[in-house]
């Protein structure tokens, strides 16, 4: 009769340790730039606006990210980046690399989306809203992908493709949270634009909240 319990008790032994090393919590907040006010000409749907070659969200936004050592995981679930009134919604999506990403068009029109970036060019070609299988596209190769319409020249997104699965999005306030975390000493990075990243080093304990901002 004991040796089942032997089993349980060891069993909690092994996994206790592993279950708490994944539950650190770093928390601050992206000083980002100034929002600017559009100009008359242009419409609430340019969520992704070039100013001298830097492409970023308006309103300003960032993607805090743990980079480090991580181990391949065996699942990532499929994203998407939907077309809808003529925008790329969301705008902006991270995704760690390795994940698949769905274009589904939910406007009555067609719509054709295409990348020439050198982290990932393609062309799904002109489809409807009716198209089955949904395209999409694997990103496999860290980088950013700016996204396009053949047909609407206007619209503009991004991909972001991380080597990690630890990030989010800051709010329009710069706000971040990242729980779930490893222990252990890493960098975290903030994405601001294409041409704008910071980083810190940062030190995470298991259990433990960590406050950090980035100036």
């Amino acid at each position: 009769m004991r040796f089942p319990l032997l089993i349980s008790i060891s069993a909690i032994w092994i996994l206790s340790p592993i279950a708490v090393l994944a539950d650190a919590i770093v928390e601050g907040r992206v000083n980002l730039p100034k929002s600017h006010a559009p100009s008359p000409v242009m419409a609430k749907r340019y969520e992704i606006v070039t100013n001298g070659g830097v492409l970023a969200t308006r309103p300003p936004l960032a993607v805090v990210y743990l980079d480090g050592s991580f181990p391949a995981p065996t699942f990532r679930p499929t994203k998407q980046v939907a077309q809808k009134d003529l925008t790329f919604l969301p705008p902006l999506l991270p995704v760690q690399v390795g994940t698949a990403v769905e274009f589904p068009n939910l406007d009555d029109t067609y719509h054709n989306i295409f990348s020439y970036s050198p982290t990932k060019r393609f062309d799904l070609g002109r489809y409807r809203p009716e198209e089955r299988p949904i395209p999409s596209v694997l990103f496999d190769v860290p980088g950013l992908v700016t996204l396009r319409c053949d047909i609407h020249e206007h619209m503009r997104g991004l991909i972001l493709v991380l080597n990690t699965p630890y990030f989010v999005i800051t709010d329009e306030g710069g706000r971040f949270r990242l729980s779930g975390l490893p222990s252990g000493r890493y960098t975290l990075k903030a994405w601001i634009d294409s041409k704008t990243t910071r980083e810190q080093p940062v030190e995470l304990k298991s259990g433990a909240t960590l406050r950090t901002d980035f100036p």
